[in-house]
Order: C-alpha cells, then structure tokens, then sequence
C-alpha cells in the first residue's frame, strides 16, 4: 500500500521559516517524481515545487527563491524548506507523487500551514 505521510506544518510569523516533509512507503521511490503542492481557503490547488527522479528541481514564480526542495532516496523523503514567509502562503500543503511512466500518481493528505502575526 503506498502511503505519503506529510509533517511540518504549523503556525508561524511572517519571515519565518518551516521545513515540511514527505515520507514515502510502498513505491521504489527512485522512480518517481515528487511535488509540492497548495490549496489556499476558496482557491485552487497551486504546484509550488517538483523534484525529479534525477534530482532536477523547479519552483512556481511565487516561491523562487524563498523556498527549497530536496529529496532523500534513502529515507524516501522529500523535504521542502521554506524560508521567508509571507501570509499568503497560508495554504495547505500536499506532496504528490508521479511515477516517471505518468502511469500512477499518489497524493498525500496534507499538512497546514499558516503565517500569521
């Protein structure tokens, strides 16, 4: 049974920091594409960041340069710092993961996160 636990979240000031994580079990993780996603309160859902199988990374415009995603194959975790909070990204935050074929595509049930003073 393939699980994506997610944890970190939490509340936080503006210009803060978090680190949340993804953990994987139940798929060889080398073999997929993990995400970062977030869905805000009457809005819809944002990609934030993506990892690839091979490392390569790339981030939404409103994230670049404040946030950082990594992976760990041998923990089957993928982590994603956030430095520099702002308000808006209050969301909650999903980890997604896609198999390189596209063929399965696992979703987390999220971790809150909310930047308030």
């Amino acid at each position: 049974q393939v699980q994506l636990v997610e944890s970190g979240g939490g509340v936080v000031q503006p210009g803060g920091s978090l680190r949340l994580s993804c953990e994987a079990s139940g798929l060889i993780f080398a073999r997929y594409v993990v995400a970062w996603y977030r869905q805000a309160a009457g809005k819809e859902r944002e990609l934030v960041a993506t990892v690839t199988d091979g490392g390569g990374t790339n981030y939404g415009d409103s994230v670049k340069g404040r946030f950082t995603i990594s992976r760990d194959h041998i923990k089957k975790t993928v982590y994603l710092q956030m430095n520099s909070l702002k308000v808006e990204d209050t969301a909650v935050y999903l980890c997604s993961a896609m198999h390189i074929t596209g063929r399965e595509h696992y979703w987390g049930q999220g971790t809150q996160v909310t930047v308030s003073s």
